[in-house]
């Protein structure tokens, strides 16, 4: 694979195109940088063309024309596995934090996030929430370089997953960074920033 000209950063549910500028702002690396919202998520604007999880991965895959490496967090990593699948010519590396990637991991006792945050945040469009899928069976022709980034203490995604990616994907590498929650993407951003641009440079 190229080295990436441009880096896509993809938030989790709450489409916060800030949730990545920490580690964007740090991450040391000669590629353009596109923080993406999620259309009608908080202060992004409504895109009448995004009605539904199909719809979003289109409009993700419309910016990948040129060598891009996709970094995701949480739902967002669901997105870009998407994403990855479709076009494998031009996505060059995975950075996936705390994300089921659109695997079933119901087995993994995983805390169900939905209730709380549809309670904390009702005008989150319920098709994004409601979303499940189970893209196992296609993961292993994902050849791009992914680099899973997991916290030791995230309820929500717990190490088991990305161990579960880890075996999925073929060309995967696990890092769990102590004692990061859910959000130790953003609140660990210098380790993270680092990890990423070490991942970048050996893949």
């Amino acid at each position: 694979m190229p080295a990436p000209t441009k880096l896509m950063f993809l938030p989790g549910a709450l489409g916060n195109p800030d949730f990545w500028k920490p580690v964007s702002d740090l991450l040391v690396h000669s590629a353009s940088r596109t923080l993406l919202g999620w259309p009608g998520f908080g202060s992004t604007p409504i895109d009448p063309l995004v009605n539904g999880i199909d719809d979003l991965v289109a409009k993700v895959v419309s910016g990948i024309d040129q060598p891009t490496a996709v970094i995701a967090q949480s739902m967002g990593g669901v997105i870009a596995m998407q994403a990855a699948l479709e076009r494998p010519g031009l996505v060059t590396h995975l950075v996936l934090a705390a994300t089921s990637g659109g695997v079933d991991v119901s087995d993994l006792r995983a805390e169900d996030w939905r209730p709380a945050f549809l309670r904390a945040n009702p005008s989150i469009p319920r098709w994004f929430v409601d979303y499940k899928s189970d893209i196992s069976a296609s993961l292993a022709s994902i050849h791009a370089p992914v680099l899973l980034l997991w916290g030791d203490a995230d309820p929500i995604s717990p190490v088991a997953v990305g161990l579960r990616l880890h075996k999925l994907l073929p060309r995967a590498h696990l890092h769990v960074l102590a004692g990061g929650a859910h959000d130790f993407a953003n609140v660990l951003a210098p380790s993270v920033a680092r990890l990423i641009a070490e991942h970048l440079r050996a893949a």
